[in-house]
């Protein structure tokens, strides 16, 4: 997977994972906050993935 696609897979997971966490909030559902503050976590990491990729494909190009 492209660097552009991992940062895309993480924005939405980030996102997805907020709404998770309101929604459990809202509704008092521990098991659903859980569950989306665990996928915002994931798409952070799937936005750095996509960072260091874009890094080394630059540092790569310049040689």
């Amino acid at each position: 997977m492209g660097s552009t696609a991992d940062k895309i897979k993480g924005n939405t997971n980030e996102a997805v994972g907020k709404i998770k966490q309101g929604v459990g909030e809202a509704t008092d559902n521990p098991r659903l906050k859980g569950e989306g503050q665990g996928q915002e976590i994931k798409g952070k990491g799937q936005q750095v993935k996509g960072e260091v990729k874009n890094t080394v494909k630059k540092g790569v190009d310049k040689l």
